[in-house]
Formats: C-alpha cells, structure tokens, sequence
C-alpha cells in the first residue's frame, strides 16, 4: 500500500490562505475545494498539518482550532492554565491510533511561573481534557531573551515523537515522547550559527529512519542523522550532502536567490523546497525530485496528505464518507 499523496498544500501569502493543489489531472483536488475557515484579516497562525487535519492558533480568541477540510469538522480548544501567553508557543496534531474519529493535540511552550521552563500538555478528543503539565528546564544566560518555540516551523513527527525548533536566547530542539510523556531538549548539529529566518533547517525523517536533520547553506544541502552509541551516548552524524544546482538542474547564472526550505511532507518524506525556478518536492534519500508549483515568491506553505475518492469520477464532486474511511485506513495502519 503506498502513502497518502500530497494532495497539495495550504498557502498563507500573508493576506489570506489558499489550497494549492500539487496532483496532476484527473487527481487534481479543485482549489476551491478547501475554504479555510477563518476570514481574511484574522489573527492566526497555522502550525501544521497532519493525518488529514489542519492545526490553527487563532490569536484573536487564543484558541487552538482544529480543522478536517474533508469533512469541514471544527473543534475549538481553549489554551489550558500552566502556559505563558505572552511567549511563543507551538503546537501538534495527530489522529489517535486504533481510532480515527479521535485525536490528539501536543501543546508546548513557556511556563508563566518560569520562563526558563518549557512545558507540555496533550489534550484527548476522547475525554474533552488537557493532561498534567509536563516541564523541563531551557538554557537560561543573561540576554534578556528567553528560549522560545519557533514558530517558524511547524512540529515534525518522527517515530513517537514531536519535534519544534527552538530560538531566541538559544538554539536547539525540543522533543516530546508521546510514549514516556517527556520533554527533552536536543542541541542542532551546527550549534547556533544557523540563522532560521532564512529558511535553511528543518527537523525531519534521517535516511533508515531516526531522527534526521537538513541544513541548507547555499545550493548545498547536509543531511545529519541522530544516533545513539552502544554506551548509550547520543550525537550527531553527517550523512551525505547534495549539490541542489546538479540535482535539479538549476542554472546558477539565473538563480539570484538560494533556494529556501518551506516545509517537510512527513509522511512521504519529501523536503518542498523554494527556488526561481519554481517549487519542489526533493526526496533525498532517494535523490527523487519534482517540480509541483510555480512561484516567484516564499510564501508560508504548509503541506498537506491525503486519500481521497471523489462521488462522479476522481477529482471532481463533493467527498463522502467513504473519503474519510479510506484515509484513516491508511493513517491508522489498519
């Protein structure tokens, strides 16, 4: 059984947010197929997709949304006491395993007794309630910037784990163990010298499976992988690096902008990747690529998979029930 595609992905263009869709005829899902729910001129942030859902903060309620597009499904979720609402905050969704109809949501961010504490809840669609709080301590040093979670990249879901870049006063990775119910935190690779406004790293899936990280310098991708030694000792490991100029053919003359990361499609593994050229789907392990958009521009892309079936033919007509079952049979391994 392959992974549900990439049907496409919601793009936030700093105005309003679209569905762009990424198949090819006849499996092109309709643009219009996926209004988003909150009207142009909100505050919110979307902070990721995943199993089918659409996870939004939506600052102007400080609420969590979140949001099934197929079956247009809303659930609104109140930010639980414990947390500092005057910092940055991130958060994760998943279906829950064996049960499809429920879901799970992994909130994280700074403790408002300490800011120099980064804590965690998850929240069960099942039982309607926040568990306990979760903390572990950040680095603290006197910059009079605390460490915060990036928004900037949406959680990445590797094995029974979430993962969120950290910044501000330091750099790293802050890891939730769904299975142990912990916070952990994880230094980068590059230590702090990487600038992430630039959109050159992202966690993601390492090649063989772990944890893996992409460092994007120039045309020159690393890829790390996270490995643990036989006393128990984590550390990280240059994998391979990619000349991205050969991979995907790029006229160096014509590219007066470097290519820029804009999100991680997990379930298929693929890095979407901004050029001039226009936007691709890169899987490295693989060294397969695609071009799927054409744009000028780096805007906020969030990728969104998927299954499926449409009533009159693929593509086209209103999704059912039959949608939905088809999608969390893939999702929930059945």
């Amino acid at each position: 059984r392959r992974n549900p595609p990439l049907i496409g992905c919601l793009v936030y263009d700093f105005c309003q947010v679209r569905f762009q869709p990424t198949l090819e005829r006849p499996n092109r899902v309709p643009q219009s197929r996926f209004p988003f729910p909150i009207a142009a001129g909100g505050r919110f942030r979307i902070l990721g997709c995943r199993h089918g859902l659409v996870l939004i903060f939506h600052d102007s309620q400080k609420q969590l949304l979140v949001w099934d597009p197929v079956t247009r499904d809303q659930h609104s979720l109140d930010i639980p006491p414990g947390f500092n609402k005057k910092t940055l905050m991130n958060a994760a969704v998943r279906r829950a395993i064996g049960d499809f109809h429920h879901f799970q949501v992994v909130l994280v961010g700074n403790s408002d007794m300490q800011c120099t504490q980064a804590v965690a809840s998850v929240y069960s669609s099942s039982t309607r309630v926040w568990d306990k709080l979760i903390s572990t301590p950040l680095p603290s040093e006197n910059s009079g910037a605390p460490t915060m979670v990036y928004p900037g990249m949406p959680a990445v879901m590797v094995g029974d784990s979430f993962y969120w870049l950290l910044c501000g006063n330091s750099q790293g990775i802050l890891e939730f163990d769904l299975d142990k119910q912990s916070l952990a935190l994880i230094p980068m690779p590059m230590g702090n010298t990487a600038d992430m406004r630039d959109g050159n790293i992202w966690v993601m899936l390492a090649e063989g499976g772990g944890l893996g990280f992409v460092f994007l310098r120039g045309f020159l991708v690393q890829l790390w992988k996270r490995r643990t030694s036989c006393k128990g000792v984590a550390s990280w490991l240059l994998g391979r690096t990619v000349e991205l100029d050969k991979l995907l053919s790029l006229n160096l003359e014509k590219q007066i902008e470097c290519p820029r990361i804009l999100g991680f499609a997990e379930v298929n593994n693929v890095v979407l990747l901004w050029t001039l050229t226009g936007i691709f789907t890169v899987q490295f392990e693989l060294l397969h690529f695609k071009k799927v958009l054409e744009s000028k521009h780096w805007y906020s892309y969030y990728p969104f998979e998927g299954v499926y079936t449409a009533d009159g033919g693929i593509g086209g007509g209103p999704y059912g029930a039959k949608a939905l079952h088809n999608m969390c049979l893939l999702y929930s391994g059945c």
